[in-house]
């Protein structure tokens, strides 16, 4: 009697097993960078809180003051509890104001009332990658530039 080639179902459960394996060893090891598309995402994402903050302060006739953490890779928001953690392959720079109305404006950007705020520069860079998101002191508007057509 001839055997049928092919191979027996334990055969093939015993070479899934050593892929699975060898998957689960390997994978963890590969190195997850931040793409440029979930950079401009972050980028994006710390426009919007800017824009919330600068909004609660027009409708709650308060100052909000968006504080930066640029060590710690983070962006807190004055006006609730939001609050955006950069992944450590993310360079966070900020360029903010010395003095803002008088005072030592320090690692805050704040927005007033009036819709004004004391504007700034915050920069996330991934290698050669990079966006801005740039506050106007006038309007107090945010808005994201490519950092390759920031200096064009």
């Amino acid at each position: 009697m001839r055997r049928a080639a092919g191979f027996t179902l334990i055969e093939v459960v015993c070479v899934l097993a050593i892929i699975a394996l060898l998957a689960a060893l390997v994978l963890p090891a590969i190195p997850r960078a931040t793409s440029n598309a979930r950079l401009e995402a972050y980028a994006l994402e710390v426009a919007a809180l800017l824009t919330a903050d600068r909004n609660a302060s027009i409708r709650r006739h308060l100052e909000v003051a968006t504080a930066l953490d640029a060590s710690a890779g983070a962006i807190r928001s004055g006006a609730g509890a939001d609050r955006i953690q950069l992944p450590r392959d993310v360079a966070f720079d900020a360029l903010l104001a010395d003095t803002c109305e008088g005072r030592k404006a320090g690692a805050t950007i704040v927005f007033f009332p009036s819709g004004m705020s004391c504007g700034g520069t915050i920069q996330l860079r991934r290698g050669s990658v990079g966006f801005q998101v740039r506050v106007n002191w006038l309007t107090g508007g945010a808005e994201v530039v490519s950092s390759d057509s920031a200096f064009r």
